[in-house]
């Protein structure tokens, strides 16, 4: 198999090559720079992008934008298309269809660009990762309190969304979306700061002082708080804590 990877320098897309090398693939990544292994290409204008996928078979679409993210994956498609890309694996995020968040609704819309562009696909949803939800909790490291929302959050370990997009990219395209992925648990978004907190050295009763929870009015916290962020069924990979222990 001859396979393209966007955002292969990312958060899960540096674990996702190595994942695919682990598994006898050798993919080409798409970057604006050059590198080992890249191919010079840019999402936003399409320039490059017939070259880079040449011979391609598979592409794994993780490349993410928060403000262009469906200009970027229209000219993906249209190169793909163009060059007969035979399976295209996109990544998206639990409850884009659910949560009122502009970013979802971007995210949303590129999925329905995927299924709509007559090229081969499959499109999988994952949960938060770990470090997108620790991202919140480093944020406020410097302020004598950790405010929360009291919502619960699935977060996932990048590894385990590495694992099951390298058996995505091996199987045959499903023709829509497959069972949404999830972390091994959901907690209060309080509860995984304390672990956070305690991962960093702070005992468990300074970490339960410092986290407060705050009950935020609106739409979106209403929704993370009914929980359509979250798969609701346990998944793979290592628990938050387990993680944070090692976590920089």
């Amino acid at each position: 198999m001859t396979l393209l990877i966007t955002g292969g320098t990312g958060t899960l897309g540096r674990p996702t090559v190595e994942a695919l090398r682990a598994g006898g693939l050798e993919p080409r990544i798409l970057s604006r720079r050059p590198g080992p292994a890249h191919v010079v290409a840019d999402l936003q204008s399409g320039a490059g992008l017939p070259a880079a996928l040449a011979g391609v078979e598979t592409v794994l679409h993780l490349a993410t934008n928060r403000r262009s993210d469906a200009r970027a994956t229209q000219h993906l498609l249209q190169a793909a298309r163009s060059a007969s890309v035979q399976h295209l694996v996109y990544l998206s995020i639990v409850g884009v269809d659910a949560v009122p968040l502009g970013y979802y609704r971007s995210k949303l819309a590129c999925e329905q660009l995927v299924e709509g562009s007559g090229v081969p696909f499959t499109i999988l949803r994952a949960t938060q990762f770990h470090d997108f939800v620790a991202g919140a909790f480093r944020a406020q490291r410097r302020l004598p309190r950790v405010i929360t929302v009291d919502a619960p959050f699935q977060p996932i370990d990048t590894g385990a969304v590495a694992s099951r997009l390298t058996e995505l990219v091996a199987a045959e395209p499903a023709l829509g979306r497959v069972d949404d992925l999830g972390g091994p648990e959901v907690l209060p978004m309080a509860e995984l700061a304390r672990k956070w907190l305690v991962a960093r050295g702070v005992t468990t009763e300074a970490a339960e002082r410092r986290v407060v929870e705050w009950h935020a009015p609106g739409r979106l916290v209403g929704a993370y708080r009914a929980g359509l962020h979250t798969t609701g069924v346990p998944g793979p990979g290592i628990r938050f804590a387990d993680w944070a222990a090692t976590a920089r």
